[in-house]
């Protein structure tokens, strides 16, 4: 706009790329609305051991915890914070744990990266089954 000043200029391109800049923030986050972004610190009642069957894996969001039973006494447990942005991961597709953050890929029963931009595995939680009951988490 000629004749128009500086400032006013600055001001009117600010404010017709606040819509821009507020998508690509709400792009990076991590979509979870403000959700717990840590695996447990002491150990957690996941439910019945028999809700995960031999060869499976099952997504427990509400502890970010995945488990596998590996055979039928044998089960494995690992933290779905993502290692790239710290993402709760809340995609479970097959065997194969998916961050909605940036599609960084985890092989449950292993807690190794499967695709990047995540490159450390997803840390191994101690788990046993007691009662009936699957307990992950320190001191499991």
């Amino acid at each position: 706009m000629p004749g128009t000043p500086p400032a006013r200029r600055t001001v009117l391109r600010a404010a017709a790329l606040a819509p821009a800049v507020g998508l690509g923030l709400t792009a990076c986050s991590s979509g979870d609305g403000g959700s717990n972004r840590s695996a447990p610190t002491a150990p957690v009642d996941l439910g019945k051991a028999d809700d995960v069957k031999v060869g499976a894996s099952k997504l427990y969001t509400d502890h970010n915890v995945v488990v596998s039973r590996i055979a039928d006494d044998e089960y494995t447990a690992y933290s779905t914070i993502c290692t790239h942005a710290r993402c709760p991961i809340e995609k479970l597709e097959g065997r194969k744990l998916i961050c909605q953050c940036h599609g960084s890929q985890f092989d449950a029963t292993n807690g190794k990266v499967l695709k990047e931009p995540a490159v450390k595995p997803l840390p191994e939680l101690p788990v046993k089954v007691e009662n009936g009951k699957i307990i992950a988490g320190p001191e499991a």
